[in-house]
């Protein structure tokens, strides 16, 4: 059998040659005629799957290695008999780490606890739950907006969009592109949902970029109707607006869920559905030892005088600073393809070991367990 996979998808080189004759291509150099003769197709979110890329091929499976799957034209693929699956939660972790990062961050140069502010998750699925328990440990008041969960349990956990905006300090959106329906994503934040947030507030995107309307972000941020904005993902990226860049209080290159972790979870969930698909014997593998980041996987916090909040806080931040990645994608935006190809090695929370030095009421120890940490006896 032929696969065809996208070079960028990491631990994945070896794995599918005792079964296969697989081809390795940059994702945006996935085309009709490579595919023609392909069994399956293994891709991220660079490869578009839909009948110009698909007809009269032989491919009969797609696995995406990523979330979200608005790159695949499913009702196409499904109307002629080509199964496609995604990886659901596979880097929950790491856009939880990088979300706990951007507000730490935020906390200490917009001068505000935690704890006096409320965060307002649109889409509160796999991401955007681990993100919200995230957010209660670091103390924030929390809003969770998803209509289709509110109406599928009961609407008490939830409340409408207007309500998210009308209360919240910071609105943060974890959603799936969805481009109709009463569910629709497509410029969830346009003029009129941006018209109705107020110059203390703050957005921040790291689901689509079409989730945001560039242009009517721009206006607001101009006329400082919101306080600032926070983008991972853009409309039309990798081509991304310069100007909105620059008004942004972080850019970053759609890197939130590119922690190795995230990244080893996605590479398996597909190699194990095409197991499971073509009866392969990979419907079990797993990648068995993920690269070390750049500093020690153990580090020592002293506790005295620090509530846990800013302890777990500090912890975040020793594991991940997404001040880094603004600062790399600023430096020459135009290298956006190359930052996400190249990314530096990113470890989880549960990478990570600390020495919690003076916790004397133990409550921080409590806190980082709960966000994940492991620590010393």
């Amino acid at each position: 059998m032929k696969i065809v996979c996208d070079e960028h998808i990491p631990f994945l080189k070896g794995v599918l040659e005792p079964f296969a004759d697989v081809t390795y291509a940059p994702g945006n150099d996935i085309g009709p005629d490579l595919i023609r003769n392909a069994d399956a197709l293994v891709v991220r979110t660079r490869t578009r799957c839909d009948e110009s890329l698909l007809k009269g091929s032989k491919v009969k499976f797609i696995a995406t290695a990523t979330i979200g799957y608005d790159h695949i034209d499913t009702a196409w693929c499904e109307r002629n008999g080509i199964v496609w699956t995604n990886a659901p939660g596979c880097n929950s972790g790491s856009v939880q780490q990088y979300m706990g990062s951007l507000l730490s961050n935020m906390s200490r140069d917009m001068s505000f606890e935690f704890k006096e502010k409320t965060l307002g998750i649109i889409g509160a699925g796999n991401v955007g739950g681990k993100v919200a328990r995230m957010a209660a440990l670091l103390g924030f008041r929390i809003l969770l907006c998803d209509p289709p969960r509110a109406r599928r349990e009961g609407g008490s956990g939830f409340v409408p969009i207007d309500r998210i905006i009308e209360e919240s300090d910071i609105i943060t959106c974890h959603v799936p592109l969805t481009i109709e329906g009463e569910d629709s994503t497509f410029h969830l934040f346009g003029e009129r949902n941006l018209a109705a947030m107020n110059n203390s507030q703050i957005l921040i995107n790291t689901s689509r970029g079409e989730i945001v309307d560039t242009k009517a972000l721009k206006q607001a941020l101009r006329k400082g109707s919101i306080k600032t904005a926070s983008l991972d993902v853009w409309e039309r990226e990798p081509a991304i607006d310069p100007e909105l860049a620059e008004m942004l209080y972080t850019g970053t290159p759609h890197i939130a869920g590119y922690s190795a972790d995230g990244k080893s979870n996605g590479t398996m969930m597909c190699v194990q559905a095409l197991g499971r698909f073509f009866d392969l014997p990979c419907s079990n593998w797993e990648t068995t030892e993920l690269p070390i980041p750049a500093q020690p996987l153990s580090f020592t916090i002293d506790a005295q005088d620090k509530s846990p909040r800013r302890i777990l806080s500090e912890a975040i931040l020793y594991t991940y600073d997404v001040k880094q990645d603004d600062a790399m994608l600023r430096t020459d935006i135009s290298r956006f393809e190359k930052l996400r190809s190249s990314y530096p090695v990113r470890r989880e929370f549960n990478a990570f070991t600390v020495n919690l030095s003076n916790d004397t009421s133990g409550r921080a120890s409590v806190y980082l367990r709960e966000a994940g940490f492991n620590l010393t006896e």
